[in-house]
């Protein structure tokens, strides 16, 4: 174990070793587990359900994520949240599309069991479905009180939202929550070296070219975040 307090193999999604359960299945690393029930007490009482929609996830999953966008079989949106073709983009424009939204198998916070993604199911109207963008937690948007609640009250509890503001890299998302006592050290044992050797021994789509990017990737999307 490192100074995070979970393995290489762990920090890069590829271990499940540093995980607990939630009730409802969603796995967290223990303290940040234990924070986020205090914090969906906290949203109870001011009258929200406060519920992960993502927490952990593999390197496996993530790389499905990823080869799926990158081959045009799942959705990739631009910056407005409107569809791309992906075959028409040329390797390099289609990585940076796809990581504006969805992050590299291997830099993803949540493979580190210390960030998810969260909603209010009661505030979703009855047949929409939850997308996860932008506009539903913004002042025109079904999740606003929830946005405005947690403004007021995620560090009392330890978190803070890494994408809250547009740096010019990963998309705002204000449903991403990060526990920062146990995120913090994940973020610094993070390199370059360690991601690629993970993906120079899978099948990550456009890795040739990911491989020659890492640098300006781990710049512009890793470590590009909200602080505060």
């Amino acid at each position: 174990m490192s100074q995070a307090g979970i393995s290489n193999d762990a920090l890069l999604g590829l271990s499940e070793d540093h995980l607990v359960s939630l009730a409802d299945g969603h796995r967290l690393r223990p303290g940040a587990a234990a924070a986020f029930v205090k914090l969906q007490a906290a949203a109870a009482a001011a009258g929200f359900n406060l519920v992960p929609a993502s927490s952990f996830r593999s390197f496996e999953r993530q790389m499905a994520i990823w080869n799926g966008k990158f081959d045009g079989s799942r959705p990739l949106l631009d910056a407005d949240s409107r569809p791309l073709d992906a075959l028409s983009l040329d390797e390099p424009r289609r990585i940076a599309a796809i990581l504006h939204w969805s992050a590299l198998p291997g830099t993803s916070r949540h493979h580190w069991g210390t960030d998810l993604d969260v909603y209010d199911p009661a505030l979703l109207p009855t047949g929409a479905l939850l997308r996860l963008e932008p506009w539903e937690y913004g002042p025109d948007g079904y999740f606003y009180p929830l946005t405005k609640w947690l403004d007021a009250n995620l560090t009392r509890f330890g978190f803070f939202r890494p994408y809250r503001l547009p740096l010019g890299g990963v998309a705002v998302e204000p449903w991403h929550l990060s526990y920062r006592p146990l995120a913090r050290p994940c973020a610094a044992r993070l390199t370059p070296t360690l991601v690629a050797a993970a993906i120079s021994t899978r099948p990550v789509a456009g890795k040739a070219h990911i491989l020659t990017l890492l640098d300006e990737i781990f710049a512009r999307y890793v470590r590009n975040i909200t602080e505060d």
